[in-house]
């Protein structure tokens, strides 16, 4: 028998699926589109947990509908679509998957940096559509050996992005909310947000999105990078003004961009961006890769589970609510 009633708001790998069904009566939502807001609010009335995706609010006025919620977990590291103030106030400790996306993340974030330096995208196109005529006219790229690589947030994922840059003989400088203890071990050096902007070669992104965040980068941002620079962006898309991104790669203001995240996203089809040949663009793939999405699953499964149990979450955002047992 049953002991909880979970809600899922989206499509859950078996593995992790398998793990909360043991337990749990679950009641998910397997469409490609989002949950409608409504049926959310029906379902969740009952629930004991919530395993939310990012494409669903999680705020007060979800919160309200759920009174007997214990946990809510995300397979994510990323929680701006959570209002975790709210959580917290009524008690629910909310759990995220930090850690096991580390060197997925860096691989694609620097194979992004990789790929734009040396224009591969544009070279297998050119190949693929039939234009390679002759060794000359060919996409020319950039060194990477001997430029700088401004990291804009220095966590766990740019500290493993830094190794990787270094081995390709790149200096590597950042900018954090507060300097690293460890730079003498990590040999990278810290730096003010302008002067990074100024001196980098390659600015990639990897800060969360916050309310200080937030369209961080924007007109002024780009009109301090060099004009030879590439822009990086493997964090949370909303986290750029997307327009005056278009009007820097437009009008030449900085040399490329290679995106993992945009804003909006999905990116229609039929956005300006897509028009430019000075710009790189993937689906939010920065953790896809079956080994990662099977850990982030499990320890999603885990956290909830733990919630539902009165157990502490293994990776709790607001430790302040999370249960000591």
């Amino acid at each position: 028998m049953a002991s909880y009633k979970v809600v899922v708001t989206g499509r859950i790998l078996p593995s992790a699926l398998e793990v909360i069904s043991r337990r749990c009566a679950v009641q998910r939502w397997e469409e490609a589109t989002s949950i409608p807001r409504e049926l959310l609010y029906e379902w969740v009335k009952d629930a004991d947990g919530l395993f939310t995706t990012g494409d669903v609010r999680v705020d007060d006025e979800l919160l309200a509908h759920a009174p007997k919620l214990r946990v809510i977990s995300q397979a994510s590291v990323g929680y701006d679509n959570v209002d975790i103030d709210a959580c917290t106030r009524r008690g629910i400790p909310f759990g995220n998957t930090p850690g096991v996306l580390v060197d997925a993340t860096a691989d694609l974030a620097f194979g992004l940096v990789l790929c734009a330096a040396r224009r591969i995208f544009e070279g297998a196109a050119q190949v693929r559509n039939g234009a390679w005529k002759n060794g000359y006219d060919i996409p020319y790229g950039v060194d990477l050996f001997g430029k700088t690589l401004g990291i804009v947030g220095m966590g766990s994922i740019g500290a493993a992005v830094a190794k990787r840059a270094q081995a390709s003989g790149m200096r590597v400088i950042y900018h954090n909310r507060r300097k690293r203890s460890d730079d003498a071990v990590l040999g990278t050096t810290y730096s003010e947000f302008d002067a990074l902007l100024e001196s980098s070669d390659f600015v990639l992104v990897l800060a969360p999105l916050t309310n200080e965040s937030r369209g961080m980068f924007g007109k002024e941002q780009f009109a301090r990078m060099k004009p030879t620079a590439y822009f990086v962006n493997v964090a949370r898309g909303a986290v750029v003004d997307t327009d005056a991104l278009y009007e820097a790669l437009k009008t030449k203001q900085i040399a490329y961009a290679a995106l993992d995240v945009t804003d909006p996203e999905p990116l229609p089809g039929d956005h300006p961006l897509l028009t430019l040949g000075n710009v790189l663009i993937t689906p939010h793939i920065g953790s896809a890769t079956h080994e990662t999405r099977h850990r982030m699953a499990l320890l999603a499964a885990e956290n909830l589970m733990a919630g539902l149990d009165g157990k502490p979450l293994p990776a709790c955002v607001n430790g302040s609510v999370n249960y000591r047992g």
